[in-house]
This record gives structure tokens, sequence and C-alpha cells, in this order.
């Protein structure tokens, strides 16, 4: 499969500080990869050197096969949006009067415009004062405004970070449609479920170093326990051990109908993380 990011060998110094070290990582065409760590740990600035914002000190990244370095020259640029924390609005502009300007910049027809409002559910909104807007409207613009010139790769930091659960439902909603079209998604966030819910494979990065690379679900897997939780209809959780002594007990609560439900006890991403790293996601 055609990878439209690889990244080798890269680092990262400011001063005497490192940011990242020694991060090694491809993403494939068409995939959602999750960049998942806690604030600092250096996932803007991989953002921002893999879309040339920002040199490397050391290693190799690329973007559509053409080193970060090149990527503000050409077409590279259109074909690529980018969702960050310091992506400015006109304040005094309207919605709608922010999208045209934008429309008009990526020579989009207007009709776009609407679309991507309706997507970010804003499109009853557009003639709102930007400067009046809540802090999770506002990043819904910002959203709309990255999709508007329908990029084949989309690098998107913390998206929901603002958003109240209905929202960010109907955002996870809109980008998994923009995925099964192809479109190729680079997420960081620390929210986990968020990363669960969208991401073929995630990154674990901790103080500026990949600790795991996986699908969330082989994760799971491979740090459960082998145990498995039953929960009984009379209220109480039983955790059953795995093997012959396990499937005896559960089927003892099964021959006496008392089973409400039965799972695997998987731990989440975040427990993988904080027993990998010893830090919480924040």
């Amino acid at each position: 499969m055609e990878n439209i990011i690889q990244v080798k060998n890269l680092a990262k110094i400011f001063g005497n500080q490192t940011a990242l070290e020694n991060v090694n990582f491809n993403v494939a065409k068409g995939e959602t990869f999750g960049f998942l760590g806690p604030s600092g740990s250096g996932k803007t600035t991989t953002i921002k050197i893999l879309t040339g914002q920002l040199l490397q000190t050391s290693g190799e990244a690329e973007v559509f096969g053409v080193k970060n370095s090149a990527l503000n020259k050409g077409s590279y640029r259109k074909r690529i949006g980018v969702l960050s924390d310091n992506s400015g609005l006109y304040q005094r502009l309207s919605i709608e009067d922010n999208m045209k300007l934008y429309c008009e910049l990526y020579d989009v027809p207007k009709k776009r415009m609407d679309e991507v409002l309706d997507l970010v559910n804003l499109l009853e909104e557009k003639k709102k004062i930007v400067s009046k807007l809540s802090k999770g409207m506002t990043q819904r613009v910002l959203l709309a405004r990255t999709l508007l010139h329908e990029p084949e790769l989309l690098f998107l930091d913390e998206p929901t970070s603002a958003l109240d659960p209905a929202n960010s439902k109907q955002i996870h909603e809109g980008l998994r449609r923009l995925n099964e079209k192809g479109i190729t998604i680079f997420l960081t966030t620390h929210d986990m479920s968020e990363a669960e819910t969208l991401c073929n494979r995630v990154a674990f990065l901790n103080k500026g170093k990949i600790q795991l690379l996986d699908e969330p679900k082989a994760l799971r897997r491979k740090f459960a326990d082998g145990t498995l939780i039953v929960e009984l209809k009379d209220g109480r959780v039983v955790q059953v051990p795995g093997g012959a002594e396990g499937a005896d007990e559960v089927y003892t609560y099964m021959s006496k109908n008392e089973i409400a439900s039965i799972h695997s006890n998987e731990p989440t991403l975040g427990d993988i993380f904080v027993e990998i790293t010893g830090r919480e996601l924040v």
C-alpha cells in the first residue's frame, strides 16, 4: 500500500530541549492514523515538521514522496489541510464572509462552503460574527475551513477539544465519511475514546519518543489479562479467570440463567498508555 507519510529517525531539538527523538512511522494512503500523547509530548511539533512549517534537527520526513522542506512549493499546499491551535480567523467578519474569502483563496465554488458548514453543524449559524462565537463554535469553523478545498491529506490537531459530545459525534461521523472517500487523516489527540472511534492505527508518543504503534484492537488484546467480566442479573460483577476453571464458573452462571452480560477484560487505550509511560493523558 502506498505511503502518504514516511518518517525516519526524526529528531527536533530546541536549544537544550529535545522535543522529538528517533521517531519512525509511516501513514498509508486512506488511513486514519492517531498520534497520541499528553500535552508537551511532541505532537504539534511533528505536525509542523510534516507540513513544512518547521525543519527537523535530523532525520527524514516525506509527504507525497516529497521532502517536507519542499511542501511550501508548487501544488502541494492545496493537497493538504491543516487544523491547528494557531489557525486564525478574521474576528470582525461573519462565518460566511470568512469562508467566502477562503473559497476565493483556494479557487473552490461557493456552494462548497455550505457543504462543509453543514458537516460541522453551522449552516444555520453562518451569519454570526466570529468574535461572538464560543470556543467550540470557533473550532468547528476552523475545521470547516480546513475541509473547504477537499484536501487529500488532513492534519487535525485536537479537532474536537472544545466540543460537546453531540458536536464531537457529528464531526466523527463526517471524518469517517471523508476517510471512506480515500482521504488520509493524521490525527493528534489525547482523547483515547476518539482515537478508538476513528483510527486504523495509533502511535503512543511520550517525551518525544514513540512507545507503541499498532491497531487499537491489537493493543487492547496484547495487554488484556485473559480474564472475563461477568455481570449478573442481580447486579453483581464477577471477574472470571481464563481457562477451564473460568469456563466451569461461567457455565454455572449460565445454567442458572444469571448472566446479564459477559465480555473480555481488555484495557482501554488510556489504561495502556498509563501502564507504558506512567503518565496520564492530560
